[in-house]
């Protein structure tokens, strides 16, 4: 017995190849309005569905396929009652529907989009076509991408059918959850929310190893910066710390990028290295050499065993610093991981670990990074219950803001200094205090519960203890000063300029006492620019 296809998609390109292997495997097709059209027109014989359901469209083409002869032949079960009424009825059994859905995100994206026009491209029949094949269990194709994959499927003899059909159901229900989910989020105006994604990555176990099974999922926001973009070219797949690392490093290696873009133009080789999500090391400069040294000077006992991330391509020489530089002869430091724009052939096999816990990942993007690779996207975070949600970290420093109070001048280098201490302190666990230096991270007071304690940190535990003198860095605080302690214990290392927030009752006095002590003071409003990041 011949099958039948009922195909109706809204973006044509590549559907006439798809419908010509069909009709040269023997299938008959369905189709409706202007995929009807497009398949004539290419001398293709279909069968328009609105003869299937003995009329035409109606109420201007808002419903075609939503008719009981249509989902009869998609949701009869395969049993002698079900089959013998569909002959009883004329209806043919439909084996297959390949549909995609108006695009209703663009429409909701456009910033000329109205209430009316989101309403024209939310697809009901589309939705409604994907589901009843889903629970039909009939071949549903809501992907272009797989479209070739069924033809090929079909060519071998439908190996595995129920794994395959498996595969493409669960993509389409995921499909249709996704699209209701937008439309509902747009007519809530936010109030309801949600993610669907696609899992992309499995690993062993969570934060523990108690915490298994771990995944990554992908919500496929076309993001070339997304975390299932970065392949692994050599070594294990990353663990769900290491994601987590990359998350957080992805974070503060783009707000570099877009601090220098937007204040100075350009944007100079960038080297971070992290360790549990936050910067142990960190440089620009326009010499690769000399960033990489930079990076690893910043605290060479944290960098052990962290992540690095430069936007340049790796080649043996600079491989070599990265691994060597300040090592005792003939040893070379363990890292767990390298994200690069790309690698030069002989790195790969000089890196690696026998171990293959040395992960070499690398992603093109990181390479053209500027103001507009900051993640712009909601982020959630899971609470018992249910789940926060909050706008991402998109502020960007500019060093000509009006509202950048400069309480005397500093030169162009050190204002380059606290754009550095600025983009890691503002994605480093708060509270944070960021000392920089000749254009490198030298000490990161993170995750403190006042801000004296996390000046000490930065200056004590981890400036001095990693062989730094403060005397003439650049600090950077979070948030405003509520005293004139915290400066009062910058100003006694050396620093020489502070890049903090304005909008604590003590202002004048921080301002005063930074005057006093010959300290340069940069101040830009908190409920601007305060930096609270993984509270």
């Amino acid at each position: 017995m011949k099958k039948t296809a009922l195909i109706s998609v809204y973006n044509k390109e590549g559907i006439v190849e798809f419908a010509k292997e069909l009709k040269q495997m023997d299938w008959d097709i369905l189709a409706s309005g202007g995929t009807a059209k497009a398949l004539t027109e290419a001398n293709i014989p279909v069968k328009d569905v609105a003869k299937l359901v003995g009329g035409k469209a109606i109420l201007g083409h808002r419903v075609v396929t939503l008719s009981r002869e249509v989902h009869a032949g998609l949701l009869a079960r395969d049993i002698k009652e079900d089959k013998e009424e569909l002959i009883k009825l004329d209806i043919p059994w439909i084996d297959m529907v390949c549909n995609d859905l108006y695009p209703l995100q663009s429409e909701i994206n456009d910033p000329d989009s109205t209430k009316e026009s989101v309403i024209e491209k939310t697809d009901i029949g589309g939705p409604t076509l994907l589901r009843s094949a889903t629970k039909g269990r009939r071949i549903v194709i809501c992907d272009a991408n797989d479209r070739q994959l069924v033809l090929n499927w079909l060519k071998k003899g439908e190996p595995n059918r129920e794994k395959f059909i498996d595969y493409l159901v669960s993509k389409a229900e995921s499909v249709v959850a996704g699209y209701c989910l937008s439309s509902a989020n747009y007519h809530s105006k936010g109030d309801r929310d949600g993610l669907v994604g696609e899992k992309v990555l499995t690993g062993n176990y969570g934060e523990n190893p108690w915490q298994t099974p771990a995944a990554l999922f992908s919500v496929n926001t076309g993001d070339e910066l997304a975390l299932d973009k970065f392949k692994v070219i050599t070594g294990i797949d990353p663990s769900f710390n290491n994601l987590c690392d990359i998350d957080r490093l992805l974070q503060t290696f783009t707000h570099i990028a877009a601090g220098f873009d937007v204040s100075r133009g350009k944007v100079p080789y960038i080297a971070v290295g992290v360790k549990h999500g936050n910067a142990c090391g960190a440089a620009i400069g326009e010499n690769k050499e000399e960033v990489l040294q930079k990076m690893i000077n910043g605290d060479k006992r944290a960098i052990f065993g962290g992540w690095v991330m430069i936007n340049f391509e790796l080649d043996k020489k600079t491989a070599d610093t990265l691994l060597t530089y300040a090592m005792d002869e003939g040893k070379k430091r363990i890292l767990d991981g390298l994200i690069a724009p790309s690698f030069d052939k002989d790195v790969v096999e000089f890196i690696e670990r026998k171990t293959g816990k040395c992960r070499l990942m690398i992603n093109p993007a990181i390479g053209n990074l500027d103001k507009n690779s900051l993640d712009n996207v909601y982020r959630f975070r899971y609470v018992r219950g249910g789940f926060l949600r909050q706008p991402n970290y998109t502020f960007i420093l500019d060093m000509n803001d009006s509202d950048l109070e400069k309480h005397s001048l500093t030169t162009e280098d050190q204002e380059n200094d606290m754009l550095l201490a600025w983009a890691i302190g503002c994605t480093s666990n708060s509270n944070t205090i960021t000392l920089v230096k000749d254009s490198h991270l030298i000490g990161n007071g993170i995750g403190q519960q006042d801000r004296v304690s996390a000046c000490k940190l930065a200056i004590d535990l981890k400036a001095k203890e990693s062989g730094h003198s403060t005397e003439g860095a650049v600090a950077y605080s979070d948030s405003f000063f509520p005293f004139t302690d915290g400066p009062e214990v910058l100003s006694k290392a050396g620093i020489k300029a502070i890049l903090s927030k304005s909008g604590s009752v003590k202002d004048k006095d921080v301002v005063d006492f930074c005057k006093d002590k010959g300290v340069v003071l940069y101040m830009i409003p908190n409920v601007k620019a305060r930096g609270f990041f993984g509270h």
